[in-house]
């Protein structure tokens, strides 16, 4: 039966294809928990946990960056990190073990994911636009996926450096909880992939006519305040690390901009098309 437009569909169509989209999707996201449990190992050791080891590449970078500069760097440079990560509950690494797999098993399963939000959003869609499905996935996937890197590159040892090194008094000693520490890496993992898909959410908006290149300019300034926001949540709470974080994103905001100039450019040169027609 050949796929039912989405004129044609009626709301029951819309909610029975949306259930298979989230039942397919989980199914996804489980397989791939299963993948990552081969790997929990060097999941937790070289991913989790990399950011509380000295030798961790970020602050080998900033600290030769530093000494490069010329400038001091003994408070850039990781020495020593004087906490520990420990376990408070009973069933505790039990649990951390099989969300740290599902949370794995989200972010490998992603591309899927955008593969089946596309199924679901095709209908809707023109001719011309159904056939860049291939393009759509790989694009976000690679945004997403980037945002990842990002998150685990700068966010997540930004915080623990900030974290693992402030201190109100000599008499009290950074004990960590486990479930708190990992909750910290997993969130800033998906949501700095989340936050990078920031042209994408504007390339569809402007589709939808619901956005404009010059919309998002007359807001620039709203923006900026709300990305150093964000920022300020992800990162410590020192102006360094929200200026590292907010940069990239302040970059994705100004793509997103010529996007839905493009988009909109393109809508424009299509009604006047069929007006001639």
């Amino acid at each position: 039966m050949a796929e039912k437009s989405m004129k044609e569909m009626t709301f029951l169509d819309h909610l029975e294809a949306l259930r298979w989209m989230l039942i397919r999707s989980t199914v996804a996201i489980l397989i791939c928990a299963v993948v990552a449990y081969f790997f929990i190992d060097f999941i937790f050791s070289d991913i989790i946990f990399a950011a509380t080891r000295p030798d961790f590449i970020t602050y080998e970078f900033f600290c030769e960056t530093t000494k490069y500069l010329g400038l001091d760097d003994e408070s850039t440079c990781v020495k020593d990190f004087s906490f520990i990560i420990q376990n408070t509950n009973v069933g505790g690494q039990f649990s951390i073990f099989i969300w740290t797999c599902i949370a794995a098993g989200f972010i490998l399963g992603f591309p899927y994911i955008l593969f089946e939000i596309w199924k679901f959003i095709k209908p809707a869609l023109y001719e011309k636009e159904r056939k860049m499905a291939i393009a759509f996935v790989f694009v976000t996937s690679l945004l997403f996926f980037l945002g990842v890197l990002f998150g685990f590159y700068l966010v997540v040892p930004l915080s623990v450096n900030f974290f693992a090194t402030f201190v109100v008094s000599d008499t009290i000693v950074n004990q960590f909880n486990v479930d708190s520490y990992i909750s910290m890496v997993k969130t800033s993992l998906i949501a700095s992939g989340l936050v990078f898909e920031l042209p994408v959410i504007i390339y569809f908006l402007a589709k939808l006519g619901l956005v404009t290149a010059e919309f998002l300019r007359k807001y620039r300034r709203f923006a900026i305040v709300i990305i150093l926001i964000i920022a300020a949540i992800v990162t410590p709470p020192d102006v360094t690390s929200q200026l590292l974080v907010s940069i990239p994103i302040l970059v994705l905001y100004e793509c997103s901009i010529f996007i839905a100039k493009v988009v909109v450019n393109n809508r424009l040169k299509n009604e006047q098309s069929s007006n001639r027609i």
